[in-house]
């Protein structure tokens, strides 16, 4: 295995982030064992501390998975992780001893057979390396040839050797992978066109389990020719068969693969094939996943990456931002705001390159990456990255379209989260007259516009211009949306405010109740809606002096502030002093 390919292995089966595994790869080049953390922050001009840190983060997350590099007697977690990945790369490698390799081959093949030219057999495990990968390879090339003898089989072995040692040697295959290279070449020649198209389009997967799902296909005859193909690669050894429907390519073989595709007249059409499918599959994540979808999207996600990484070009210009949305939304519905801020910020810069700034897939590329910034209290990030889609919508799309309303509205909430109502209040103005133009009276976008600035004019004093906005933004959702939707608390929640502010407790309470009930049947126990709402109800308590009642719900807000959302989030810091000022009253 190249080790470029192990490194990549590590990083995925110790779940790096795409950050992460691109440093470590970075950090972790053959050239690079042994050096100091010193020499390599210098080398990698990066900063001592930082390169410590994140040192640090990658061991603790290989030490989940591996209680033996505890065992390393290494000074630091640098020393110890290049020991540990040379350790576990040279046994991976996996060199048989002789009579170890003979009695793996004759666990492949007929005994008789060996033993009619044991001469011969040792031979090609030597020829071979004592590779078992290139052992099983062969075995299961003999086993379809029952007439063929050892004899004839190491020639035709050799023979390869001579003929492709330059394609060997232009894709950096190491010495120690030469036998493999053999072995795949004669099984390869087994196969027919079908097959050998169909390992190909594999090797573009990640490394990483592959769902194939051959029942799906509608085509029967298509459905045939995969399932055929899926059969030709097993019986060979050229795939692995994991679980029903999960396969997996050794990195060799992918690798193998790989070289064929590329030397073939079809790459550029398979890659293009390859890429549309995964883009059907990112097509399917929602923009708030529950824990079904996680489970059922998550064995795609490594292929979606792969595309995402090294084979966006084959993405059509139109359908770039579903990809990387699609995959920014599968972490940050599971709150891992990091990796989909990474894939947010590649999709503003692959936009921008390809298709110019004065695109208006750059404006909602912005829009989606200051969304995320917005979610995460990041303001001051926000708020630049929104007036430039509002500026490039109206320049490209016009006053009159639903996008500058959508950009309105942010920027509006970014101003008020901000405390600059004044700046906020004729941005929503201007949206909820839009949205009516647009969509008419009757639409879900029109009650937000209704529930924003009603909730604008509750933080401002405004109570009485507030709270038909707000009743009718809770009206109009109840009844387009149903009872049971997300948009439905939100609006409990305000209207609840409003009239907590202005001291109707009684009317309060079971709007909030309300609202805390629907969020965690809707969201779960751990959402930050859900801490909002224990926060809101705790405070109500706080003020009709049911201290008991209060503190338990303002305890439970400020855990899952602080793990959803971290610890400096402005929502957490306000939960937090809404806690130790009622701490203050009630105890002191």
């Amino acid at each position: 295995m190249q080790w470029a390919n192990f490194l990549a292995k590590e990083a995925a089966t110790n779940s790096l982030s795409l950050e992460q595994t691109a440093a470590f790869a970075n950090s972790f080049q053959i050239e690079n064992l042994g050096k100091t953390k010193a020499k390599l922050a210098s080398e990698l001009n990066v900063d001592i501390a930082a390169f410590t840190k994140w040192v640090s983060e990658v061991y603790d997350k290989f030490a989940q998975n591996n209680p033996e590099l505890a065992t390393f007697n290494n000074r630091d977690k640098l020393e110890k992780l290049q020991a540990y990945l040379s350790a576990k790369y040279n046994s991976e490698l996996d060199v048989l001893k002789p009579l170890a390799a003979i009695k793996l081959l004759k666990s492949l093949v007929v005994r008789e057979r060996l033993q009619q030219e044991p001469w011969f057999a040792r031979r090609i495990c030597k020829f071979l390396g004592y590779l078992p990968l290139a052992l099983e390879l062969v075995g299961k090339y003999l086993d379809k040839m029952p007439d063929l003898s050892l004899e004839t089989l190491l020639k035709r072995l050799q023979k390869k050797r001579v003929e492709h040692e330059p394609v060997v040697n232009a894709n950096s295959l190491m010495p120690d992978e030469y036998g493999i290279f053999e072995a795949f070449e004669l099984s390869w020649e087994q196969l027919d066109e079908n097959a050998q198209s169909f390992g190909c389009l594999l090797s573009l997967c990640a490394l990483a389990d592959i769902p194939l799902s051959v029942e799906t296909i509608e085509d029967d005859k298509k459905q045939e020719l995969n399932q055929k193909a899926i059969a030709d690669l097993l019986e060979l050894h050229l795939l692995q068969q994991k679980s029903k429907g999960i396969y997996r390519l050794n990195p060799q073989i992918r690798q193998l693969f790989q070289v064929k595709l590329d030397k073939s007249s079809e790459a550029d059409e398979a890659k293009t094939k390859f890429a549309a499918m995964m883009l059907e599959v990112a097509k399917l994540i929602p923009q708030q996943l529950n824990p079904e979808d996680i489970l059922n999207l998550t064995p795609h996600i490594p292929h979606i990456t792969e595309v995402a990484t090294h084979l966006s070009e084959y993405v059509g210009d139109e359908n770039l931002i579903t990809l990387f949305s699609k995959l920014a939304w599968f972490y940050q519905s599971q709150e891992l705001y990091q990796q989909a801020q990474f894939w947010l910020q590649q999709c503003v810069e692959l936009t921008q390159n390809r298709l110019g700034s004065e695109h208006i897939d750059v404006a909602t590329s912005l829009n989606n990456l200051a969304q995320l910034y917005e979610s995460t209290g990041r303001y001051n990030e926000a708020e630049p990255l929104f007036e430039q889609a509002l500026k490039l919508r109206k320049h490209l799309l016009g006053e009159e379209h639903t996008d500058v309303a959508t950009s309105l509205s942010y920027l509006g909430l970014i101003y008020e989260y901000t405390g600059r109502y004044s700046e906020a209040e004729p941005l929503y103005q201007q949206a909820l007259e839009l949205w009516k133009r647009l969509v008419g009276e009757e639409h879900p976008h029109v009650a937000t516009s209704l529930n924003n600035l009603g909730a604008l004019y509750c933080y401002t004093r405004r109570y009485s211009e507030g709270e038909p906005l707000l009743k009718q933004a809770l009206k109009l959702r109840k009844r387009l949306l149903g009872d049971n939707h997300p948009d439905v608390a939100t609006s409990l929640n305000n209207l609840a405010q409003l009239y907590e502010s202005t001291g109707s407790y009684k009317q309060a309470e079971p709007l909030y109740e309300q609202a805390l009930e629907l969020s965690k049947r809707l969201l779960g126990n751990n959402h930050p809606d859900v801490a909002i709402s224990l926060n809101n109800l705790a405070a109500l308590y706080r003020y009709t002096r049911r201290y008991r009642k209060a503190k338990p719900l303002f305890e439970k807000a400020l855990k899952i502030c602080e793990r959803t959302l971290g610890v400096s989030h402005p929502t957490t810091m306000t939960v937090r002093a809404n806690y130790a000022s009622f701490l203050r009253e009630a105890y002191h």
